[in-house]
């Protein structure tokens, strides 16, 4: 009976409490200057705004998300009517920008860091995505919607960090798999191919809230995870590690030895513990295990877990080279 009068009161809210409908969130958006060229600023409550831009903003950053490219900065020149993040389950959603709101709905919702939502209509980008009441359901990029989860995440975190299992999924029919496991993290057991079942006693239901819980899990914490393995049951421990590639930073496990790529695999960062493989910023990766790789995606399908070491081939001024690591 609760359940059915929250369920009630919340049709009430969304049906009744916002009159102005999708042509007043235009407005709004129009009139809060929500969407600038390529990049997004939205107003929220306490003079601070909300910036999804890949260059550093001008104004003062309170905190940054490098994985979403989201800032939250200090504003002085505070909007009357600021934004807020939906935190209810949503009753539908429009994407809006300066002169048009398309209705809809997410036809695929966000699988972590690299997979962001699709809408079931082309969006124009960057936009917003509002529902009735003009709270934000997402923020529209050229690489999808970043769902209104992550960005209440962002908000309250106190410290920008994300968990990690050391692995990444997808869907498979009904099933959750692992497509590619971390090699380089000792004692990561999952496997290629492992179907994900349970996690801390709960029935894993899709990949997009299982990689919720695992990115918004505490670093450091340990979880149990059931797995089928071929015919074979099993439950693994799984401890949560500081994430640190995904989204609009490269991810491709090799980030934790030290080694960060551009979208076309040349190396834009080298970290202190991986300068003795020898390699140079501009360097190109051409191959994994003799495999060759265009892609991300394409060096997470080939490194596997079972293997603790990956032979790269790389080329500088049309010389080419391997280094193992490991």
């Amino acid at each position: 009976m609760l359940r059915l009068l929250l369920a009630l009161n919340l049709l009430f809210l969304n049906l009744y409490a916002c009159k102005g409908g999708s042509d007043s969130c235009r407005l709004k958006v129009v009139d809060s200057k929500a969407i600038a060229c390529t990049s997004l600023h939205i107003p929220l409550k306490n003079n601070q705004k909300l910036i999804f831009s890949k260059t550093k903003p001008t104004a003062k950053i309170i905190k940054h998300d490098p994985f979403l490219s989201l800032y939250l900065v200090e504003d002085k020149n505070s909007f009357k009517y600021p934004f807020r993040v939906n935190i209810n389950q949503s009753l539908g959603s429009f994407g809006v920008d300066n002169s048009s709101v398309i209705e809809g709905k997410i036809i695929k919702r966000q699988v972590g860091l690299n997979s962001f939502a699709t809408f079931s209509k082309p969006l124009s980008a960057p936009s917003l995505l509002l529902n009735s009441c003009c709270a934000i359901e997402g923020v529209v990029t050229e690489r999808g919607i970043i769902e209104k989860e992550y960005i209440a995440h962002f908000l309250k975190s106190k410290k920008v960090a994300y968990g990690d299992f050391g692995i990444r999924v997808k869907n498979v029919g009904s099933d959750v798999v692992v497509f590619s496991s971390n090699p380089f993290i000792k004692e990561n057991r999952f496997q290629k191919g492992d179907i994900l079942l349970e996690l801390d006693g709960k029935k894993i239901k899709n990949s997009a809230a299982f990689m919720r819980d695992v990115l918004f899990s505490e670093i450091g914490s340990t979880h149990s995870v059931k797995i089928k393995r071929g015919n074979e049951l099993l439950t693994l421990s799984a401890k949560s590690k500081n994430r640190v590639g995904g989204g609009y930073l490269s991810d491709t496990f090799l980030e934790f030895l030290g080694i960060s790529f551009d979208k076309n695999l040349f190396i834009t960062k080298i970290e202190k513990k991986a300068e003795h493989y020898g390699l140079k910023l501009g360097d190109q990766l051409l191959q994994v295990n003799i495999k060759d790789v265009k892609n991300e995606e394409e060096i997470l399908e080939i490194i596997d877990n079972p293997k603790k070491s990956a032979n790269l081939l790389f080329e500088r001024e049309q010389f080419q080279f391997f280094v193992k690591v490991n």
